[in-house]
């Protein structure tokens, strides 16, 4: 179900965007809510499950798969040097972890299928 669920997701936020470039936690939950006919409510204890169990999963180095939509990782950055741009002086930036989302074939393609929208 909850393949399927993820699945859908891709469409409804579509479906529901109207041209806005960023879908709330809240208007994620009012989707899904409408999608599944579960309350809001229910759909944001659920909503908010998933969030954890893929924060607690992802803070011990698990990675999180949901087959078409994407994986969560936990990725290593290299120890590395930059510049301050007011200063110029070199400085030192620390190795460290970071989580990366690698976008599945399905909701690739699902983007893939938006028409750009026209010039104006």
């Amino acid at each position: 179900m909850l393949s399927e669920l993820m699945i859908n997701l891709k469409s409804m936020l579509m479906a529901n965007n109207n041209d806005k470039t960023t879908i709330t936690k809240t208007d994620l939950i009012k989707a899904m809510s409408e999608k599944t006919k579960l309350t809001q409510k229910d759909v944001g204890l659920v909503l908010d499950a998933f969030m954890e169990s893929v924060k607690e999963s992802v803070s011990k180095g698990e990675s999180v798969s949901l087959v078409s939509f994407g994986t969560f990782e936990v990725v290593d950055r290299a120890a590395r040097k930059a510049v301050d741009f007011r200063t110029k002086e070199v400085i030192n930036i620390p190795a460290s972890k970071a989580v990366r989302f690698k976008v599945g074939k399905g909701l690739k393609e699902a983007v893939k299928a938006i028409k750009p929208k026209g010039k104006k």
